[in-house]
């Protein structure tokens, strides 16, 4: 889709919003815009629909032991309990509970609450990536999740200084390893290149400055008994770091024994003083949540003020979100389904927006199991949850200049298309247990399925986020909808078939009929590019 400046602002959206401005909103900010969501937003107002949107959540229960089998049993956490408790972890138990860490995060991303939390987390765990098969324990990937989960929609420098300490991250970027005889730099250049200021044109730290933030950054490293990190100022260099004109030659004043943590104070004073990092973590949201392309007139439009919005507000996430999600610009015609689908905004957005039914937690092996199934077909399409390729993130997210139709290729489309099919036909599941797309279901929720007409045009806007030409209706409702018809092509057979459905269902041969040209309905629009977009 060709992209043209936006003539609108971040002044808030004033007009009384449609059903399109809801489901925009909801596909954007949650995976999926299910109907009765849609339905139950458009009765508030975009003030409260934000406030609702932002609001904070409980923390979730935590993963269960969904793994035992013929081939292992976990002697030390009982079926459908928590391992999270565990510090104890071998070969064989650490890869099942890794398998269970994906799946129940998988699953709260299927079973989310009307809360922006979930693509929060997602967002954050792209932007202060690690690597589960990388981080350690399957524990210390629960803890990261649940850290980001914590901050999600809270303080962005809190965030980066729980994260800077958090045991996976330590492992990840060799802060672990990181001591006064043998500084290791890897963490201090990813926290100023990928995770504060970035790389783009205000932005202007040295060689010289990850060195010396390497030398603050002395001293951390996790207690292997009981996974947690810890500060240990024998392993911390405790001489001064000067910093470079970027940083307006600050000098960090170098303390020994325990006071010498603070200096991770000091440095993240120092680096949270520059303007660029809230204007590089607004494009990261801008790009996240509206379009991939910055142009002057964006940036000076949009990027600034919301810059300065987050740098007014200490760096909290709230104030920059509502105001860019209840903003005219938002909600401008030319960024709707201006965005291609990430693997899991197609999946999970799937499975939400067609009801599909999952079991619940009293049968948690295969609760578990089914959401694994998606989460894998998430992985064939090159985004494995917890896994991205390296510590930048999934490329769709930053690589110019093609951003997010990366997600496309010639290997990854013809999967998305399997996947459809395979979920209006039931063939993905695990252990006998197979998913599927409900079609008369999903029909029977549409306004007025009995007319084909309207039939495909609430069809295609429930689940596209742009039109469907008139031409291209016409043909699926003669090709399918109509199709096979001995005496002409005439709307009363379908709304004859259809009623016939609703007042006999015993009709074995109709019920049939019926079934079949919705699912070729459903798996033919699922196949059109439109449905890549939202």
């Amino acid at each position: 889709m060709q992209y043209r400046t936006p003539i609108s602002s971040l002044e808030p959206l004033r007009k009384k919003w449609t059903r399109d401005d809801v489901k925009h909103l909801l596909k954007r900010t949650m995976f999926g815009a299910k109907p009765d969501d849609v339905a139950h937003f458009q009765s508030l107002s975009v003030r409260k629909a934000i406030d609702e949107l932002l609001s904070s959540e409980p923390t979730p229960a935590p993963p269960v032991n969904n793994y035992n089998d013929d081939k292992f049993v976990d002697d030390e956490i009982m079926p459908g309990e928590t391992w999270v408790t565990s510090i104890n972890y071998d070969g064989q138990n650490d890869g099942r509970r890794k398998n269970s860490f994906r799946a129940w995060w998988l699953g709260l991303m299927l079973n989310q609450n009307r809360n922006l939390r979930e693509k929060m987390v997602l967002f954050w765990r792209n932007h202060l990536a690690t690597e589960i098969n990388k981080s350690g324990n399957a524990l210390l990937c629960y803890r990261n999740n649940s850290l980001i989960r914590t901050y999600a929609l809270g303080n962005f420098k809190e965030l980066v200084k729980a994260m800077t300490k958090d045991p996976a991250m330590l492992i990840y970027l060799n802060g672990a390893s990181n001591n006064k005889k043998a500084p290791d730099e890897n963490y201090a250049r990813e926290l100023q290149e990928l995770f504060t200021v970035g790389k783009g044109p205000g932005s202007h730290y040295t060689e010289a400055d990850v060195k010396a933030a390497a030398r603050v950054l002395t001293g951390f490293r996790n207690d292997t008994t009981t996974h947690v990190s810890l500060f240990d100022p024998g392993r911390h260099d405790s001489s001064d770091k000067v910093f470079s004109e970027f940083y307006q030659h600050t000098t960090i004043k170098g303390r020994r024994g325990p006071e010498g943590e603070q200096e991770l104070d000091d440095l993240l004073a120092m680096i949270f003083a520059q303007e660029e990092v809230a204007r590089f973590i607004c494009r990261k949201l801008y790009r996240f949540f509206v379009y991939h392309q910055i142009d002057a007139d964006t940036e000076e439009q949009i990027i600034t003020p919301l810059a300065t919005t987050f740098r007014a507000a200490n760096y909290e996430i709230k104030p920059v979100l509502r105001l860019l999600l209840s903003s005219q610009h938002f909600f401008d015609a030319a960024n709707r389904g201006a965005l291609i689908k990430s693997p899991i905004d197609f999946t999970v957005g799937l499975c939400r927006e067609y009801n599909v039914s999952f079991p619940d937690s009293s049968a948690y092996p295969d609760q578990y199991g089914l959401w694994q199934a998606i989460q894998n077909q998430t992985a064939s399409m090159q985004q494995t949850i917890g896994d991205p390729p390296n510590v930048a993130g999934w490329p769709a997210y930053y690589q110019e200049p093609l951003f997010d139709k990366l997600w496309i290729s010639s290997d990854t489309l013809p999967k998305r298309n399997v996947f459809t099919d395979s979920m209006i036909n039931g063939s993905i599941g695990r252990n006998g247990k197979n998913l599927q797309i409900d079609v008369i279901a999903f029909t029977q929720s549409l306004p007025n399925p009995a007319n084909p007409d309207a039939l495909i045009e609430d069809a295609t806007r429930q689940l596209y986020a742009v039109e469907l030409p008139d031409k291209d209706r016409q043909y699926i409702k003669t090709s399918i909808l109509l199709s096979g018809l001995q005496s002409g092509m005439s709307d009363h057979y379908w709304t004859q078939a259809w009623q016939n459905l609703t007042t006999n269902p015993e009709d074995a041969a109709n019920k049939t009929n019926v079934t079949r040209k919705l699912k070729s309905l459903y798996k033919y629009l699922m196949n059109l590019p439109q449905y890549q977009l939202f």
